[in-house]
């Protein structure tokens, strides 16, 4: 589940606090105690049973603290998803970087997303989460995604490294056969790592599917 190139969406930006001022380095400890602390308190609980008082206990804030740096439970958990969306792609990225040829970039790609949903299991159940608790948010994380993939695979059609295809469609399938694939065998499995096997033989199905021709390179 590779990424293409970087777009401006990739970029980190400083948070704030809910007052709208820079926060110092003591505030920006904090906010991201909350923030992990939101992450394994929506995972674990849901959507529904969790609360500003359980993230701050698991934080080990007061929860006046919560409300320096988020407005609402709302507003935390849109910005869990925004930063597990940043971090996955992150880790894609890199791990994409690892190849030269649009088949190899797809190997390293899918190989850094089973890792991180390995590390990272809220990913797949704070995302099914946002699908009723913050449909935006969901359509974002998806639509990150996505974007890179599109710029990713007209590069590479362009330079005949893959067969010609629309690369939205191709991307979103893609997206899919990751997600379910990790689901199934990292997931559920509650383990570290995806069976070779099973990894072998699903890359072999996207290498025909894109018509992936490995002897061409990234210029």
């Amino acid at each position: 589940m590779s990424i293409g190139q970087t777009t401006p969406i990739d970029r980190d930006v400083e948070p704030l606090g809910v007052d709208g001022q820079a926060l110092s380095a003591r505030g920006l400890r904090t906010r991201r105690k909350l923030m992990d602390a939101a992450e394994a308190t929506f995972a674990e609980e849901g959507w529904h049973d969790a609360s500003i008082v359980k993230i701050t206990e698991a934080a080990g804030v007061a929860q006046g603290t919560f409300y320096r740096y988020f407005p609402s439970k709302q507003a935390i958990f849109d910005e869990v998803v925004v930063d597990l969306n940043r971090r996955v792609r992150q880790a894609m990225s890199e791990g994409a970087a690892t190849g030269t040829t649009r088949s190899e970039k797809e190997e390293g790609g899918f190989r850094a997303f089973f890792e991180f949903t390995a590390e990272h299991p809220a990913l797949y159940r704070i995302i099914r989460q946002a699908e009723f608790a913050s449909p935006a948010a969901l359509h974002l994380h998806y639509d990150r995604i996505a974007t890179g993939y599109v710029d990713g695979l007209n590069e590479a059609m362009d330079r005949g490294d893959i067969l010609r295809g629309n690369p939205e469609l191709i991307g979103w399938m893609l997206m899919g056969i990751g997600e379910i694939v990790g689901m199934r065998w990292v997931l559920w499995n509650d383990a570290r790592t995806i069976p070779t096997d099973v990894f072998d033989e699903m890359m072999a199905f996207i290498r025909r599917g894109l018509g992936a021709r490995d002897d061409v390179e990234v210029q």
